[in-house]
């Protein structure tokens, strides 16, 4: 284990520990820890108080993510279809990094996870803001035989495989925002992002990434959006972010499975019973236009459906943004 995880796993307790301690732990000197907790400190933006005679803690406990209790927590049936399980300690995207052992040969089903993002991204190339040890970065890499114009309504069915997850743990204001967002009180609970790449008549490559806000906190000021937290929802049901992640894993495993027999057309009812906007009159803008009308839903491709001006126009993720009219 590298001396700094295993530095910030002792402090995660949010308690006092002695430099003496700290420095029998990783059998190095009481001045050599100062310096080692000066350099995790700007390394992963972690607050680390030192009072004399105490000696040093985290300002806020961690709830730490570790392999095996994810491993635990999953039901067999997805265990046993999942690949491998990497977790790591800072890493500049999880989708970048399993977009590219995807292409290295990594096998359908691998999950990564990161206690922070350095680069995390969300749709149009936005910062995902992503603190060290809070909320969830996750992405799972699956293969299909699909062309990658086949795929492109994965990223809205597994939007809502992250609300199942929400509303299993009493979260049941959450809803859908298109083309995957999911939105608590019009503040952004989590997004997805899925990134495809294979030939033009198939295979494919798919990773989906899903960014889930647990615990912001001052952190949350940066973002330049409505936002919100799991921690900020009053009557959720309390869960670690390993048992989180697990329950992520989980059902995004069998909404891809689904998907891989059924196509979009499995989801387009329950989509359309947690869209927040369904019916409402809404704007859809792209980088030159602005669109007003009736949102009447999606289709089985995922475009989404307008009503304008008494016709039907489709519109499809990644050439517009959608608001509320």
């Amino acid at each position: 284990m590298h001396a700094d995880t295993e530095l910030i796993q002792t402090l995660a307790d949010g308690r006092f520990h002695s430099g003496e301690a700290l420095g029998r732990l990783l059998g190095v000197s009481r001045a050599a820890v100062w310096k080692r907790l000066q350099q995790i400190r700007q390394t992963f933006g972690l607050e680390i108080d030192a009072v004399k005679g105490r000696g040093y803690r985290l300002r806020e406990s961690l709830d730490l993510l570790d392999e095996m209790t994810i491993l635990r927590s999953l039901p067999e049936a997805e265990h046993a279809l999942m690949g491998h399980l990497y977790l790591h300690n800072a890493i500049e995207s999880t989708n970048t990094w399993l977009m590219q052992q995807g292409a290295a040969g990594e096998l359908s089903g691998a999950v990564c996870l990161a206690e922070q993002q350095i680069s995390g991204r969300g749709r149009h190339g936005r910062q995902w803001i992503s603190p060290y040890g809070r909320n969830i970065y996750l992405s799972l890499l699956w293969r299909f035989d699909l062309a990658p114009m086949q795929v492109a309504g994965l990223s809205l069915a597994a939007a809502i495989g992250v609300l199942r997850v929400l509303h299993k743990i009493n979260c049941l204001s959450a809803g859908l925002k298109w083309p995957n967002d999911v939105l608590w009180e019009q503040k952004k609970l989590a997004g997805l992002l899925l990134e495809v790449s294979g030939e033009s008549s198939g295979p494919s490559q798919v990773v989906i990434g899903v960014g889930l806000n647990t615990r912001l906190g001052e952190e949350g000021h940066a973002i330049d959006q409505p936002w919100i937290d799991l921690n900020s929802i009053p009557d959720v049901a309390k869960q670690s972010r390993n048992q989180l992640a697990a329950s992520l894993i989980s059902e995004l495993i069998k909404v891809v499975r689904l998907y891989q027999r059924e196509g979009l057309s499995a989801f387009v009812d329950e989509w359309h019973r947690h869209d927040l906007l369904m019916g409402r009159q809404v704007e859809v803008r792209s980088v030159k236009h602005c669109h007003r009308g009736e949102h009447l839903g999606i289709d089985t491709s995922g475009a989404l459906r307008l009503l304008v001006d008494g016709e039907q126009r489709l519109f499809h993720a990644g050439e517009v943004s959608l608001r509320k009219g």
